[in-house]
Order: structure tokens, then sequence, then C-alpha cells
């Protein structure tokens, strides 16, 4: 199945610039099996498997959905916790020339229901129950609609007759140690530049995901800078924490890890403390979170818990303060590294894990390489450095647009394949900035306020937890700036108090809050955890009318 958006013309420019190969994912395992045999590639809470013992599993796999007569570039959906053989369910999908689409765990009816609708999926991966849910009867009664689903794969040891012959025990599939022929995986290997390998999901406002397609080049393009940007090796052994479905756990286990050989541990429910006792155990180097998880972390006792091989945390999928980020470093040992990168747009850029803190913890780091980047002012105009502007760029780590779906697709691409973030970024350093979302942006009187420098401010305040500042409406400038402060457990913050701080930080008067709203949580987009801002707008300009 061809990409939607490459041409001939843009894959041959990213191959001829070497960012861009015609290796897979697969042989990467492939090579992991053949020079580090023994060496461990994923545990779990029941399975030690060593790389020798993964290949033949996922050819295994692999040959049982070929077997079944699975068509080549059949979409199948994988919906499984943090477990081995749902991690090698992936890989062999690979190397059976499925096109998969992994979601998350807590996807319930409304959201398969519609992927399913744009996928056709002929085959699903997923547990019969998991925290005392029915999968298989969820996938079940969405088929009676859709009629597509013709294979079920569930993660147990063995299955019952009673459930149908279309349901097999995954597991039994892996040990069957049935191997095919290589010219018959060959028949079905993808072409990592031209065809769709994969799909992802993005949170949608309206809380149904759109569906995003990638050929394996530019993934795998991606997953080579993280693992530079990471100083990745074979001797690391990596943690996904957050589920391995989503970018938080799976760009650091599922697509950076193996191509060094570096060991996968995966956590099947988050629990604190067990998080912390296995990085202890397992010697971890390198985690997976998102900051809801660190959080949870760090109310343990941390400091119980051996904890000095962690070499670096990967959060994502949410904004992480400083003030967690500082004491996640103090408190669990390893260095917190940030990045920009979209569902949508792809991957722009990254900090390193040797980056000095404050670059770290305030920046997104440099442009990926092959990225080429400019930030451009209200008319278009390409501006000078230090200076913010909307960050558009085009490069070698972009998906290839919405699945099947080319009409949308270039709402986003230009047909050059230009795209753009929605960010207003300013380079320093000779880093990206993020001074927040073009649509965020406030403008008093003529005056433009980022909300993320007086966020970044705030979150300096002792009292603070958590900040987001809005434009609120106002007759005489058009917009003020309010701050929604959720505190920290004891703390306060009167709007005297807040004014004061951020003058002691000597920034123009202009851009302090005028308006300071304290509250228990923020809405979010969807299940992203990120803050809905569009909706903070809507309540504090509610609040106004009926003031007055």
């Amino acid at each position: 199945m061809r990409v939607i958006r490459y041409s001939d013309e843009m894959i041959n420019e990213f191959q001829t610039d070497g960012f861009w190969t015609t290796e897979t994912f697969y042989d990467f395992w492939e090579k992991n099996a053949r020079e580090l045999a023994d060496q461990e590639a994923l545990v779990d809470s029941k399975y030690r498997i060593t790389w020798a013992q993964a290949l033949p599993l996922v050819n295994s796999i692999a040959a049982h959905f070929i077997s079944q007569r699975i068509s080549n570039n059949a979409r199948i959906i994988i919906q499984v916790p943090n477990t081995a053989f749902g991690f090698l369910a992936r890989i062999a999908a690979e190397r059976a020339g499925l096109i998969a689409l992994v979601a998350y765990p807590y996807l319930r009816e409304k959201e398969l229901d519609y992927m399913l609708e744009r996928t056709q999926a002929e085959a699903v991966v997923c547990p019969f129950e998991y925290r005392n849910f029915n999968y298989l009867e969820m996938f079940r009664t969405l088929n009676q609609k859709h009629k597509c689903i013709k294979h079920f794969y569930l993660l147990e040891d063995e299955v019952p007759d009673s459930l149908g012959d279309d349901v097999f025990s995954l597991i039994s599939a892996a040990n069957e140690n049935k191997i095919l022929a290589d010219d018959e995986y060959n028949q079905r290997r993808f072409d990592p530049c031209r065809d769709v390998c994969l799909l992802t999901s993005t949170t949608g406002t309206t809380g149904i995901p759109k569906l995003v397609e990638w050929p394996i080049a530019s993934r795998l393009c991606t997953s080579k800078s993280r693992v530079d940007l990471w100083d990745l090796t074979s001797d690391d052994i990596t943690f996904a924490i957050a589920p391995h479905a989503g970018g938080a756990g799976g760009t650091l286990t599922y697509f950076a890890a193996p191509l060094v050989g570096a060991k996968v541990v995966l956590l099947e429910d988050f629990d604190p403390e067990l998080a912390l006792q296995m990085i202890a155990d397992e010697k971890c180097t390198a985690i997976g979170v998102v900051p809801t998880h660190l959080v949870k972390m760090l109310e343990n006792d941390v400091e119980k818990y051996d904890l000095s091989s962690l070499r670096f945390i990967r959060s994502a999928g949410g904004y992480l303060s400083p003030q967690l980020a500082e004491e996640a470093e103090s408190r669990l040992g390893g260095a917190i590294t940030s990045d920009l990168g979209t569902q949508d747009v792809g991957s722009v850029s990254g900090c390193k894990v040797t980056d000095p803190v404050d670059l770290r913890r305030r920046t997104v780091g440099r442009s990926l390489p092959g990225n080429v980047i400019k930030l451009l002012d209200d008319d278009g105009q390409e501006i000078t450095d230090g200076e913010a502007g909307a960050l558009w760029f085009r490069g070698p780590h972009a998906p290839a647009g919405y699945f099947r779906d080319l009409e949308t697709t270039l709402t986003v691409f230009q047909e050059d394949g230009w795209t753009t973030t929605g960010d207003l970024v300013k380079y320093d350093r000779g880093c990206l900035w993020i001074m927040g979302r073009k649509k965020d942006m406030i403008i008093r009187g003529g005056q433009n306020i980022y909300p993320a420098e007086i966020e970044g401010l705030l979150n300096e305040h002792p009292a603070v937890a958590s900040v987001a500042v809005v434009a609120m409406p106002d007759h005489k400038f058009g917009e003020k700036a309010c701050a929604f402060v959720i505190l920290k457990s004891g703390g306060s913050l009167s709007f005297e108090k807040m004014v004061a701080f951020l003058k002691e930080k000597q920034i123009a008067n202009y851009k302090l809050p005028e308006r300071l709203e304290i509250v228990d949580e923020f809405p979010a987009v969807g299940d992203s955890g990120k803050v809905n801002k569009e909706t903070l707008k809507v309540i504090i300009a509610d609040m106004l009318k009926a003031e007055e």
C-alpha cells in the first residue's frame, strides 16, 4: 500500500542524503539475534527472553498470520498492555507485511469503532480479559457492525475451543516454532520508503483520534536520531513505564532500543512502588514515562531504592514543570530529556542527555538531522534569531499523512513537504525555545505576550504546582493575560504575591497576568494530559460575562 504523500522525488532526496535506507525494524532484531544472542531482549512480570529466543518467536507469530491467509498489507489492531508477547506481536506484524495500529489498552468501543471503520482491520491482538474488562467480547460486538475481523489473537497460553475457530492463542502461535522459507517472508516485506507500514493515532479535541500513516524509513530515521541524542548502547536497559503503544514509552523501547540491542523491561500495570523496585532490580538506565508517573513515584520514599543505574528519563505526553523536572533529577538521579514532535507532523528536535540543565529543562533542543526549520512572522517572512516566529519545518522525520485521506493531509502538509507544529518559537544558543502556540499568543493593546514565558517564570514559585496562562477578553486592550494556577499541597498564592514575584523577575509590566484563578485541575485535551487552553479561555470569558 503506497504512502499517501511522499513523492518519488522526496523519497530519492532523503535516500540520497542518507537519511532514509532500505532497512526495516525487523532487520535489527535479526542482527541482535546473531550478534547479541545470549543478551536479554525483553523482560516482563512473567517472561525473560533473549535476542536469540526472540527472533524465532517473532518469525513463528508472523508465520501463523500468513498461514491464516491474512492479506498482505491488511491492517491489524494490536491493543495490549506492556507485555513481552504483545511487544513481539508488533514486530511480527511487520515481518508478515501487516500494517499495525497499536492502540492504548484503555480505549473502548467509541474510539475502536472509528478505528475499525477506517482500517477495516482483518485481525486483532488483545488480552482476553484485562483489568476486569473483556476485550474479546468488545471486539466481537464491534465486528457485528463492521464484519472485517477474521482472526482474534489473545494474550493467553491457551484458548478454549468454545471461543470459536477464529480465536487463537498468540503465545501458542509463537511457540509453535513455525518458520517459513525466507522467500515467503520476503514476498511480503515492506518497501521501507514507499509502503505504509504502521499507523498511529492522535488525540483529537473531540475524543475521536485521527489515524496517521507512516513508512518505516521515517520512523527509523527518527529512532536513529534519538539513539544518538540519548547515547543509547547495547549496555542500556530501557524501561517502559508508560504504555509502549504511545510515544512516551514506545519511542524509547519499541523504536530505539532494538536498534542497538538494548534490553527492554515492561511494566504491565503502573504502580509507583513497583516501578521504583523494578528500576532497582533490573538496573534500568533509561525510563519512558508521562509526567503523572513521575509525580506518583516521587510521592514515595524514593531514597530507599538503589536507583544509581538510572542515566536518563524520557518524559513525554504532557507538560513537565521545571520544579518536577528538578525534583525528578535530584531524587531519581537520571537526566530529564525533552524534545518536540507530534503524531500529526512528526519529530522536529531534541535535547542531548549531556546538555546543560537549563537547556534540557527550558528548550526542546536542536533540530534533528535532515530537518530544515524556518520561523515566519504573520506576513510569512522569515525572521532573525532571537525573535519569536511560527515554526515551520520540512524533513525526513515526518509521517506520510492521515490514513487514506489526502484531502485532510494537504491541510497539514504543503505539497513540497513543509508543515507547521503551530508553535511560536525562538532560536537561542542553537536550541529552539517554545514561546507558546500561535493561537495561544495574547495580544494586549498591540503588544505580544507569550504564555510559555510567563508560565515558565510562575512555575518557579514555591507554592505553584502547575500553571496555564490564557487570554481573557478586555474592552480596552482587546486581550489581557489570566493565570490559572494549581497550588502545591499546603501552598497559598494571592494575586498581589503573584505580581510581586513576577516583578522580581524583571519582566515588562504589560506581560503581567491581570487575573489569578486558583483551580484544582486543568481540563485536558482528550486522553493526552495536555492542558486544554481553549476550554480555559471559555471559562474565564464566561466568568467575566457573569461578573458584568
